[in-house]
């Protein structure tokens, strides 16, 4: 049996403080741009892996970095001056039983791939010049990674870190949540092409009073004047603030491009929709977990997820296993109102054989009650755990 441990809640609810804050950086945010990139070339090694040698191999491809670039932005068009610069750094192993990985066209391959489907106005092969720097692993954490494959076991933990993860999300982390996933709909493209996919939502509450501060980056091309630009910002105020209203069920004031002068001629517009052409650079790591949010109030990791292999590094298998038993914890058991997991990992031991996995749960029942309930979900993930990179190579886990 596992080290499982269940503890009582001590602290107060996130939602009943008097000061909240919470963040999610959009698809087309810089950092989460590098997650993506990341997370999507280890999906893309993994199936390499599993066709060429039936079995993932080790790899690690969890460093990028993107370079922003040069861009005049204008009403009506705008151009790319010079280009966005992206770094995909890791290792990998690269030959094995004498069939050799590509890495280099693979890694640009599968991100512009991405780029493609996701930046919407990003002409990758003008836009964007991609650099790769994948080399072997060193010795000791690939034969820590062969060693259990050799013997069919279960795969053996490659650091020793830990993973956190909680539910339910409250209300003000749902309003940040959804108002970012509203506006890069699909919905919302075919009603306004001129919303970038950079967008970057910043939510406030203070007591009972909640307020979303939303950066989203214009594209020039769909707007042909000032006057325009702030008619359309009006019509997605409007939108976005019916629909977050409509999920949290409370008044949630928003605001969009606060920076804006229509006195100055100065909005926030772009070429291709996202800031990465002038206005910012990216990193990996530096954005949302793996719930998709940046929350200061809670329980965080930070551990870059992305890019990671999926198999046995735990920075990314335990923040995910994390989240997954509280949400069940929250959803299966009745009388408990929120749950916090905590997962630590000890470098060359069984990945489901954690040095600790505490459950904190809050409840008006007596704890003693639901100990048992509670130490069965958290077992019965920790047994699934060795199956769980399935879930990744599949993009059933998003990672930002």
């Amino acid at each position: 049996m596992a080290n499982i441990v269940i503890t009582p809640m001590t602290f107060r609810p996130t939602y009943e403080l008097d000061a909240e804050i919470v963040e999610r950086k959009g698809t087309g945010h810089p950092d989460t741009i590098c997650d993506y990139l990341a997370e999507n070339l280890s999906r893309e090694l993994c199936l390499w892996y599993l066709r060429e040698y039936g079995a993932v191999m080790h790899h690690n491809v969890d460093k990028a970095l993107l370079v922003g670039g040069v861009a005049r932005a204008e009403f009506g068009g705008g151009e790319v001056i010079e280009p966005i610069e992206i770094y995909l750094v890791g290792r990998a192993i690269l030959e094995k039983d004498g069939k050799r990985l590509d890495a280099h066209d693979l890694a640009v391959e599968s991100a512009k791939r991405w780029l493609r489907e996701n930046i919407k106005n990003l002409d990758v092969e003008k836009h964007v010049v991609i650099h790769t720097k994948i080399k072997p692993g060193s010795k000791d954490l690939v034969e820590l990674f062969e060693r259990f494959q050799k013997k069919g076991e279960v795969p053996l933990a490659n650091d020793t870190s830990f993973g956190v993860g909680y539910a339910p999300l409250d209300s003000l982390e749902r309003a940040v949540f959804e108002a970012e996933r509203f506006l890069n709909s699909e919905e919302m493209k075919k009603e306004h092409p001129e919303i970038g996919e950079d967008i970057k939502v910043m939510g406030v509450r203070i007591k009972d009073k909640s307020r979303l501060t939303i950066a989203l980056a214009f594209v020039g091309k769909y707007i042909r004047d000032i006057q325009e630009y702030f008619q359309k910002k009006e019509e997605i105020h409007r939108k976005v603030k019916e629909r977050v209203e409509s999920i949290v069920s409370k008044e949630v004031d928003v605001f969009i491009n606060t920076a804006d002068s229509r006195e100055n001629n100065s909005v926030y517009i772009t070429v291709t929709g996202t800031s990465a052409e002038q206005g910012d650079d990216g990193q990996v790591g530096r954005g949302n977990r793996v719930n998709g949010l940046i929350t200061p109030y809670r329980p965080m990791s930070l551990e870059a997820a992305a890019g990671k292999n999926p198999i046995s590094h735990i920075g990314k298998i335990y923040n995910r296993v994390a989240n997954l038993i509280a949400q069940r914890v929250v959803e299966e058991v009745e009388e408990v109102e929120e749950a916090c997991c905590y997962i630590v990992s000890q470098i060359g031991k069984p990945i489901n054989e954690p040095q600790v996995l505490d459950v904190s749960v809050r409840t008006r029942k007596d704890l003693k009650s639901l100990e048992e309930l509670v130490r069965k979900i958290a077992q019965e993930e920790l047994d699934k755990m060795p199956e769980v990179w399935k879930g990744f190579v599949e993009g059933l886990y998003p990672v930002a």
